[in-house]
C-alpha cells in the first residue's frame, strides 16, 4: 500500500512540487475501480479527488429488494483483475456472507449491497481524498502537466486526467423552476414518506428506476390511499434486453466496431439501442403485473399506466401540477393533475466547468460533445485527459456498463503507464459485427 498523498499548498511555488502522473475527478464506481486497480501498481502515482464528505452512490433509490441488473462480477476489478483484494468476493469473505450469497443463488447483488461494498473498497484506499470540490484545472505548458485547483485553496499538480463526474438528474425543460417539491427519483426514499401523505402521485418516465418506485407505492396504495399515475412517453413499457447475443455487444470487438462507425451513424444508433441499457428487468414487469391483477381482485385500483404520452408543459399552482400531456401516436394534448410528482427522466452528463480553463485542449465533434478517442481520451494530444462513462456516442452501450468499467479501466492503466499492465482482451464474441 502506498503511504497517503499530502494536499499541497496553493502557496507553494509550482516548480517545486513533483507532479503525480494522474489526478482522477470524482468518485463514482468507475473512478473508484481505477482507484483500486492503481494501488497496487508502485509505478503510478495518482490521487483521487471527491467533493462528497463520503462514497455514496444512488442512495435515494435504496428500495428493499432493488438490485443491479448486472452480476458481481462486474463489480470494481475482478474482469481486470480476479486475484484483486478489492473484489465482491472478498468483501463478501470479509464481511461473513461469502457462504450466505452462495446459497441465495443469485448473483445479483442488492443495491444496497453494493453501495457498502464500494465504501469498503473505498476506505482502504490512500488515494481518496474526500471534501475537495476542484475548481478550475489549467494546463502549464513550460512543465506540461496540469494543474488541479480546488475550493479550499490547494493546488495539485498531475500529467495525467482522468474524469468521473458522473451524470447529474436530468431535468425536463418544462420541468425547470417550476416550483412545489416535485423532485428527481435520485431523491425518491428521501421524501417517500411525505409523498405518500398526498391525495394522488404522479411518476413520469419508463426506466427500471421508474418501475422500482411504481411497484413500490403500488404495494402500499391501500395504505395509504392515494391515486398512483404513471406516464412514459414510450409507446410500452420495454424490457432491458438481455440475451446472451445481445450481450456480446458489451465487448471489445463491438466497442472496436462502434467506435470506428461515421458520425452520424453513432449517433442515430444511440437513439435505437437505448433499450438495451435503459429497459426494466422482465421479471419487474412481471411482478407490477402480478401485484395489479392481485389488487383489482378487491375492486378497481386506483391507478392509471399512459403510454406514448410525452411530457410537454407543466406549471405549479394552489398545491398541486397540472401536466400537460401529448399523446403521440393519436396526436391528441390533455392534462393530468397531480399532488405529488416524480421525475425518473434519468441522467444526462454535463461537461465540467472546471474544464474551461483548458476547452482549447480537449477534441468535440459535430455536435459539440467530448470526441471520445478509442483510448478513452478527449484531449488533442489524445493521451492525457481521460472520460468515463459519458460516451454511448463513441463507445455504444459499453460506457455506462458496470461490466466494463474494469476492462475500460485496465486500457486507460494501459496508457498511463505505456504499456500493459493488466491484459486487456482483444476478442470474445462470437458473432462478427463488421464487415
Amino acid at each position: 500500500m502506498s503511504k497517503p498523498l499530502e494536499p499541497r499548498e496553493s502557496l507553494e511555488p509550482r516548480e517545486s512540487l513533483e507532479p503525480l502522473d494522474f489526478i482522477g475527478i470524482g468518485l463514482g464506481p468507475f473512478n473508484l475501480g481505477l482507484a483500486c486497480l492503481t494501488e497496487p501498481i508502485a509505478e503510478l502515482s495518482g490521487l483521487f479527488l471527491e467533493s462528497k464528505p463520503d462514497f455514496e452512490w444512488h442512495s435515494g433509490m435504496f428500495l428493499e429488494g432493488a438490485h443491479l441488473q448486472t452480476p458481481f462480477l462486474s463489480d470494481l476489478v475482478t474482469l481486470a483483475d480476479p486475484t484483486s483484494p478489492y473484489s465482491f468476493l472478498n468483501y463478501l469473505k470479509e464481511s461473513g456472507r461469502l457462504y450466505s450469497f452462495y446459497i441465495r443463488e443469485n448473483f445479483y447483488p442488492l443495491r444496497t449491497e453494493y453501495n457498502d461494498y464500494c465504501r469498503w473498497a473505498a476506505a482502504k484506499l490512500s488515494s481518496v481524498r474526500y471534501s475537495t470540490t476542484v475548481t478550475r484545472v489549467e494546463y502549464a505548458t513550460e512543465d506540461e502537466v496540469y494543474d488541479v485547483h480546488t475550493a479550499g485553496g490547494e493546488r495539485f499538480s498531475a500529467r495525467r486526467i482522468v474524469l468521473g463526474t458522473g451524470t447529474p438528474p436530468f431535468i425536463p425543460e418544462s420541468c425547470r423552476d417550476l416550483g412545489g417539491d416535485f423532485l428527481h427519483n435520485s431523491r425518491y426514499l428521501d421524501h417517500k414518506e411525505a409523498l405518500q401523505q398526498k391525495e394522488s402521485i404522479t411518476l413520469v418516465g419508463s426506466g427500471q428506476s421508474a418501475a422500482e418506485i411504481y411497484y413500490d407505492l403500488l404495494s402500499e396504495i391501500d395504505v395509504h390511499g392515494y391515486r398512483l399515475n404513471w406516464v412514459t412517453r414510450s409507446p410500452r413499457f420495454f424490457p432491458l434486453e438481455y440475451t446472451k447475443l445481445t450481450l456480446e455487444m458489451t465487448s471489445p470487438e463491438y466497442i472496436d466496431y462502434f467506435h470506428a462507425l461515421p458520425e452520424a451513424t453513432r449517433y442515430r444508433l444511440e437513439s435505437q439501442q437505448k433499450g438495451l441499457f435503459k429497459g426494466i428487468d422482465s421479471e419487474l414487469i412481471d411482478s407490477i403485473f402480478d401485484l395489479l391483477y392481485q389488487k383489482n381482485l378487491k375492486g378497481p385500483v386506483p391507478t392509471r399506466l399512459l403510454t406514448n404520452a410525452a411530457l410537454h408543459s407543466a406549471r405549479y399552482e394552489d398545491g398541486g401540477y397540472t401536466l400537460g400531456l401529448r399523446q403521440e401516436e393519436q396526436v391528441k394534448d390533455f392534462e393530468l393533475t397531480t399532488e405529488g410528482l416524480i421525475l425518473a427522466t434519468g441522467y444526462r452528463y454535463a461537461a465540467p466547468a472546471f474544464l474551461q480553463p483548458v476547452s482549447d485542449r480537449i477534441r468535440r465533434d459535430g455536435q459539440g460533445r467530448f470526441d471520445v478517442a478509442r483510448n478513452y481520451s478527449i484531449d488533442t494530444a489524445g493521451r492525457e485527459i481521460f472520460l468515463q462513462n459519458a460516451a454511448v456516442h463513441t463507445h455504444s452501450i459499453t460506457s455506462p456498463d458496470l461490466g466494463m468499467g474494469a476492462y475500460r479501466n485496465a486500457y486507460i492503466i494501459g496508457e498511463l503507464l505505456g504499456s500493459e499492465y493488466y491484459p486487456v482482451e482483444k476478442s470474445i464474441a462470437f458473432q462478427e459485427f463488421a464487415v
